[in-house]
This record gives structure tokens, sequence and C-alpha cells, in this order.
């Protein structure tokens, strides 16, 4: 099953509508992207909480980590950059934190607020080896601006 972007969008559009609580929108988008495709075995976010730093946020699936440096995996290169992370395989990403024995391949898309400043990163682990699109990162891109720089 593959996600129907359009649904998807209008759904969280109608969820969040008039809700300006960036945990409750995290935890609405976590919630119906995590159920929107069985490619996604974890959903969810990482919140800029200090300098240099993400921490856990909302989230659907097992156990995340805690805490992310900037400095270390994918959550921490697309919130380092500011460039989503389509990752095919996480075994050959350097520095890749192994936060689930079971991901093999992982999309981290950076999620910016209407100010323009970075809150968080939305990361997206699968057990499948090259299970993220360019679409899939497009598409995403495109939900994040919608729900958070409204």
């Amino acid at each position: 099953m593959h996600v129907n972007y359009q649904t998807l969008a209008q759904t969280l559009a109608s969820l969040t509508d008039g809700e300006t609580d960036e945990v409750a929108l995290m935890a609405t988008v976590a919630c119906e992207v995590h159920h929107a495709d069985d490619r996604f075995d974890w959903t969810g976010f990482y919140r800029v909480t200090e300098p240099e730093l993400l921490k856990i946020g909302p989230y659907q699936g097992g156990h995340g980590c805690l805490h992310i440096p900037f400095s270390r995996g994918v959550c921490g290169a697309a919130a380092r950059t500011g460039e989503v992370q389509l990752v095919d395989d996480v075994d050959v990403f350097p520095g890749h934190i192994a936060c689930a024995s079971s991901t093999r391949s992982e999309l981290v898309l950076p999620v910016w607020n209407k100010a323009g400043d970075l809150i968080g990163v939305f990361d997206i682990d699968s057990d499948q080896p090259s299970a993220f699109t360019k679409e899939d990162a497009d598409q995403l891109t495109k939900i994040l601006a919608a729900t958070f720089q409204r």
C-alpha cells in the first residue's frame, strides 16, 4: 500500500485546522502518516530543544532515541544541513544511530515554522531497504510546510 498524498494532505488540513500548538500538530501528523503506508515502521518527530540538540517528540512505533545531537546520524544531518535525507541503506550512512535494529532505510525531513526557524525533523524509518522515493520526500515536505508554516 502506498500513500495517497492528496487524501493525506486533505485529512491533515482538516484535523489540524486552527491548531497552533506545535506538539499537537506533530502528534497528529505522526499518527496520520504512520498509518498511511505499510512501509512506515517508525514515524515521528525530533524537536530542537536547545542549540545543536534534538529530543524525541510525538511518534508512532517502538521506542526512539531520546536525544540526538546535530552532529550524529541521519536526523542530525537533516537538522545540521536543513536538507531532506533519503537513505536507501542505513548501514552505509556514516554515523547512523541505530535506535531500532530493524531499520533498513530512512527518510528525514527538516521542519520549519512560519518564522523560518528549524523546529525539528520528521523521521520515518522502514524495515525494508530502499523503501522511500523522491515523491515521498517531495509530498511530505509540502504537507509539513502546510501544517507548520501557516
